[in-house]
């Protein structure tokens, strides 16, 4: 099948996705900021994981690694359909993934609303498939949840903060609300990649409208 000059805006099918394969990348299993900390399972007793795209997963990284409560983060890829993606596959849109950040938090310091609103107001959520410069499917914005709990939380985050979008004159969100699949790693030169290049490109950039929920988040 040819790809030349393939939209990258168009999510592909299943049967139109690469194949993939067995296993993923060699990474490291440690935080390269919280060194101590693990970026994979097994994670200690009581800390639960969420999973959001923001466009390029670099800064979106780096903007949860820096949040009060936010035990570990890791960047890899959800959403899609081939097996153990690579970053060169993702970016060519043909296995469907989105650019994705692993939150690992204690929800005794941090709630999960608290980082819906990191999510909401660390991006522009009403782009479609691109945020800023950064077009393709892999750059839309995503929630991702691991339970029903999670899923009522973003579903009510979204309408509260599109009532505030559509006050400043925004359109409504595009973001994709999904249960989390498969998450696989990226590769281990993405991973806190913000940290080892600190002047490495950052697309983050949100719409300047306070979201209205998860109230008493701070970063660090």
């Amino acid at each position: 099948m040819a790809w030349f000059g393939m939209d990258k805006t168009r999510r592909v099918t299943a049967d139109e996705a690469l194949p993939g394969r067995a296993e993923g990348p060699a990474t490291s299993e440690w935080h390269d900021v919280h060194e101590d900390r693990r970026i994979k399972p097994p994670f200690p007793e009581g800390l639960r994981t969420a999973v959001f795209g923001m466009g390029c997963f670099w800064g979106a990284e780096r903007l949860f690694w820096r949040t009060d409560g936010v035990y570990s983060t890791a960047v890899g890829y959800a959403g899609g359909h081939t097996p153990n993606p690579t970053y060169e596959e993702v970016c060519s849109g043909l296995t469907g993934h989105a650019e994705v950040v692993l939150v690992v938090y204690d929800p005794a310091r941090v709630s999960y609303g608290a980082l819906l609103k990191v999510f909401w107001e660390g991006h522009d959520p009403t782009q479609g498939m691109r945020q800023g410069n950064d077009v393709g499917t892999q750059y839309r914005s995503a929630i991702y949840y691991t339970d029903e709990t999670q899923h009522t939380e973003a579903e009510a985050s979204r309408a509260v903060f599109e009532v505030a979008l559509q006050g400043a004159g925004y359109r409504m969100t595009t973001t994709e609300i999904a249960p989390l699949g498969a998450f696989y790693y990226a590769e281990d030169y993405h991973q806190q990649y913000l940290h080892k290049v600190p002047d490495g490109y950052c697309g983050l950039g949100g719409t300047g409208v306070s979201c209205p929920v998860g109230l008493g988040v701070r970063h660090i």
